[in-house]
């Protein structure tokens, strides 16, 4: 009898236990599919904001790439246009050499030429990058006064024109870091230049302020100075590469060709 009621209340507990699983699984389950829900819907949020930053990343990748591609075409121009300065500068000092070959011992029939070159020659220079200027047109009026005053050969005065010719040339190779008198804000300062051929033209000075040789709408050239600290740290970084014998490799540099 005892065995017969043991078996009905274990029964009974398992009938029970079975009701309550029976009950309670549905509400488990939707539980469960709420608490999904609202984690796709969070995901698809999540999805949603990061393909945005990507179209955004895209765009502005696209804008850079239109940009670089702009500053390339502009240097490939200035590039050309210094050339193509360079080669008329040596066409004329080859037929003033070619001339002074055929000319009389006196030279009076090459000191027009001569002169007419050495004008062509300042003109270069004034319309060039701002690297001492002041200097290479010295030589240039120093050459000139002693063919006026007779005091150089003709002759000779065109193998003078022909190595100050060779020193633009190798200019329009060389990089370096040099010092030379500039105008900022209408102030006459010594600062500390890095040279890029007879492209680019960036400035330090001691009291701790950085900029470059710009392009004015004239198409000549003026000293400014960065404000922003990108600008500054990136002519920072290639002068601190320039004084480390590092001439060569890939910087990010403001463009000077951008006109004021």
């Amino acid at each position: 009898m005892l065995y017969l009621l043991k078996k009905c209340f274990e029964g009974l507990l398992t009938l029970i236990g079975l009701s309550i699983i029976t009950l309670y699984a549905p509400t488990v389950t939707a539980d469960n599919l709420e608490n999904l829900a609202k984690s796709l819907a969070k995901i698809r949020g999540e999805v949603e904001e990061l393909q945005s930053q990507l179209d955004l990343e895209k765009e502005n990748h696209n804008s850079r790439i239109a940009s670089l591609s702009s500053q390339l075409a502009d240097l490939s121009v200035e590039e050309r246009r210094q050339k193509i300065s360079i080669e008329k500068l040596q066409q004329s000092i080859e037929k003033l050499t070619a001339e002074s070959k055929q000319a009389e011992h006196s030279g009076d029939n090459l000191k027009p030429s001569l002169i007419l070159f050495l004008a062509e020659y300042k003109q270069f220079i004034q319309a060039g990058l701002p690297f001492k200027i002041e200097d290479r047109l010295k030589a240039i009026q120093e050459l000139e006064d002693n063919l006026n005053n007779k005091l150089i050969d003709p002759k000779k005065a065109v193998n003078h024109a022909w190595s100050l010719l060779e020193d633009e040339v190798r200019l329009s190779k060389e990089n370096g870091i040099y010092q030379q008198t500039i105008e900022l804000n209408g102030e006459k300062i010594l600062a500390d230049i890095a040279k890029l051929g007879t492209i680019f033209l960036y400035f330090q000075t001691r009291d701790g302020r950085f900029g470059m040789a710009q392009r004015t709408e004239g198409s000549n050239w003026k000293f400014v100075s960065m404000d922003t600290k990108k600008d500054k740290t990136q002519i920072s970084q290639l002068f601190d590469a320039l004084k480390k014998q590092i001439r060569q490799g890939y910087f990010e540099l403001p463009n000077p060709l951008k006109k004021l």
